[in-house]
């Protein structure tokens, strides 16, 4: 299947590296904060911090460029849970875009919980990831390993679409903060 690199260890990282290793990808976690390591995989999760993406572009532009580069931040400003600190007519991932000209940006894995993507389910209905990105071979090489690995993966649109996509995940993480839902709830596609 795919060769996935994953920078960041935590919750996130996790569970999509779990989903994916499961339906045959080879996995490499990164720690962001590591400025020496190689790159191996084909597709590569930035599971981190939206604050995080700019040392990441920094330490590894060059490294980037070719690959398929996943996005999965909600740029929200944390102090307040109130906004998201992209400007209105852009995204996390058309930021990212713009950082990395020779890579092809995907924004996906950002409306979903880590214990959603790890038990496969939201409620009774498979876990959707929702992928969006300009290049359709690179979202049908990460929609196939998410699929692979017992999700549901669906086309979102072009890159622009990022934008709708962050404000969903700031909705479901807002709900989720207020105590609207669990940790564990989640949108779910049902076709």
């Amino acid at each position: 299947m795919a060769a996935i690199t994953i920078f960041g260890k935590g919750n996130m990282g996790q569970a999509i590296g779990g989903v994916l290793a499961a339906g045959g990808s080879s996995v490499q976690y990164l720690d962001s904060a590591d400025t020496a390591a190689e790159v191996t995989g084909d597709i590569v999760i930035l599971a981190v911090p939206y604050p995080a993406l700019a040392q990441i572009t920094s330490a590894y532009g060059a490294q980037l460029a070719g690959k398929t580069v996943v996005d999965i931040t909600n740029p929200l400003d944390f102090a307040t849970f109130d906004a998201l600190v992209v400007p209105a007519d852009s995204s996390a991932a058309a930021e990212l875009q713009a950082a990395l000209p020779e890579a092809r940006v995907l924004k996906a894995f950002n409306t979903t919980f880590a214990a959603t993507l790890a038990a496969g389910t939201v409620g009774a209905a498979p876990t959707t990831v929702l992928v969006a990105g300009d290049d359709a071979d690179a979202k049908a090489a990460l929609i196939g390993a998410v699929e692979a690995g017992g999700l549901v993966g669906v086309d979102a649109g072009a890159l622009s679409r990022a934008h709708e996509l962050e404000a969903l995940g700031f909705l479901q993480l807002t709900l989720a903060v207020g105590e609207k839902v669990g940790w564990n709830a989640g949108f779910a596609l049902v076709r």
